[in-house]
């Protein structure tokens, strides 16, 4: 397999800032693309695949359903927390480092969750994990924005879009069956040689790129770092039993102290990690409100529905995750064709469409769930639907993101993935809160919160693509 190059220029040249266009050969941009999308599964394998058999690792650590939660949104936690500076640390180091980089630090928590004697250190390996996804999506983005012309941007977004959705869907059906017929340990050891493999693959093709080295902002990146872990840490222990009330709320008081700072310290200095007014901006806004409603609405839906399926409606794990398989098949055959017609009529429409979809999709679950309804075919149904609408959602979000002015930078495209995992910390949070008798409120919750979305996409003009970055700003 040869090593893919950046162009022409002898070895003794000098390495291309991390900013330059790549222009790998027709062959090697396949492979490439092999690796990028090859990361992207895997860490969306690493997230989801504990969903289907949570209910039987609480039971082998003896531990509630509403602690074992804490197993599926450790990762998602440190992956949201972690997400403003994954773009800072891209920019420095370079993407094809901080992509290595996050694969060895996913492959050191997949080995200690195989191992795992009980519940914490299960939870701090499950954030390990996080802490390795965390750092390939804007590595991947990054590195498909550089290598694709911008007429094929909401194409190659389609792709890794369906790799996220290829990942949701294998996840689920593997994770059950795995667990059902080797127990759930074995589901963490077949990823280790999968992470070997993508990370070989990486090191193999994936250009070598310079960093940048400029100094960071550390006042602001620290304000928003530590305003988002706060919040975040609010959110998940809330439900948890035995926090006192008060607890959660200071944390909650004190973290938006903190993103408050963050906002006065970006007005007033002239490098900031990022420009808060940047992320005002009408289309990296509603792409970032977007995702946020996606992920939320997806997180919710992977954690609640197997836990109703293998508790009130009684299904094995096997049987459930080969239902909850439906709602990331979809997305993952409709994602490519959602970015050929976001190409065509623009993305805006199809976002648009995608949120009231989803709007849809909640009040029905509010609706079934709420009323402990236990046919399958509504619930099949439903699970397609919402299939149907993240696809419609994430590539032209990822589009419109990408063309913002915010998304030029690695600081932008950290905090727009930033916004898909606090969605989906906040999703799977709300699930420990609402389990299991106020489901109807929880998916009512996530219908009201799509229904702001979905006016939000209303508002603002077209405007022309931002200009490329010639330099990457300090952020």
């Amino acid at each position: 397999m040869p090593e893919t190059t950046t162009g022409s220029a002898p070895p003794s040249a000098a390495r291309p800032d991390s900013s330059a266009p790549l222009a790998p050969a027709p062959a090697g941009r396949a492979w490439l693309l092999a690796a990028l999308l090859g990361a992207t599964v895997l860490g969306t394998i690493s997230n989801n695949i504990v969903n289907v058999p949570l209910r039987q690792i609480t039971a082998d650590f003896g531990v509630p359903v509403t602690q074992g939660v804490l197993i599926a949104s450790a990762s998602v936690l440190v992956l949201a927390v972690a997400m403003p500076l994954t773009g800072w640390v891209s920019d420095r180091l370079g993407r094809r480092r901080t992509l290595v980089l996050a694969l060895g630090v996913l492959l050191i928590g997949t080995v200690g969750a195989t191992v795992a004697p009980s519940l914490t250190p299960m939870v701090i390996s499950r954030a390990l994990q996080g802490l390795g996804c965390a750092a390939v999506p804007v590595a991947v983005m990054g590195t498909l924005a550089r290598t694709f012309p911008p007429e094929r941007r909401s194409s190659v977004m389609g792709a890794w879009g369906a790799a996220n959705g290829i990942g949701q869907a294998i996840g689920p059906p593997v994770g059950g069956f795995i667990a059902d017929a080797f127990g759930w340990r074995a589901i963490f050891g077949a990823l280790i040689p999968v992470t070997v493999g993508v990370l070989v693959l990486t090191l193999r093709v994936v250009p070598r790129d310079s960093g940048q080295q400029a100094r960071i902002d550390w006042a602001g990146a620290g304000s928003l770092t530590v305003g988002v872990a706060l919040l975040m840490t609010a959110v998940t222990a809330a439900p948890q039993p035995g926090v006192p009330p008060w607890l959660p709320a200071v944390g909650a008081a004190l973290g938006v102290i903190a993103l408050v700072g963050f906002g006065l310290t970006g007005l007033r200095r002239r490098n900031p990690f990022i420009d808060p007014r940047l992320l005002v901006e009408i289309r990296w806004l509603r792409s970032a409100t977007g995702v946020f409603v996606q992920q939320s609405t997806l997180a919710a839906v992977l954690v609640a529905v197997p836990l109703y399926l293998t508790g009130v409606a009684g299904l094995s794990v096997s049987a459930t995750g080969l239902l909850v398989f439906a709602l990331p098949l979809v997305w993952a055959v409709l994602a490519p064709l959602v970015g050929l017609l976001a190409d065509r009529v623009g993305p805006r429409p199809v976002l648009r469409t995608g949120l009231g979809v989803l709007v849809v999709v909640d009040v029905g679950l509010a609706a079934v769930l709420g009323h402990e309804v236990q046919r399958l075919l509504p619930i099949l149904g439903l699970l397609v639907a919402a299939g149907a609408g993240v696809a419609l959602v994430q590539t032209p979000a990822l589009t419109g993101a990408t063309r913002s002015p915010a998304g030029q930078r690695g600081a932008g495209l950290g905090l727009f993935n930033m916004m898909r995992f606090v969605g989906a910390a906040v999703g799977t949070a709300a699930v420990a809160a609402a389990w299991p008798d106020a489901l109807a409120w929880l998916f009512g919750g996530a219908a009201a919160i799509a229904v702001g979305g979905f006016a939000l996409s209303f508002l603002g003009r077209e405007v022309a693509d931002a200009p490329p970055a010639l330099t990457v700003s300090p952020g």
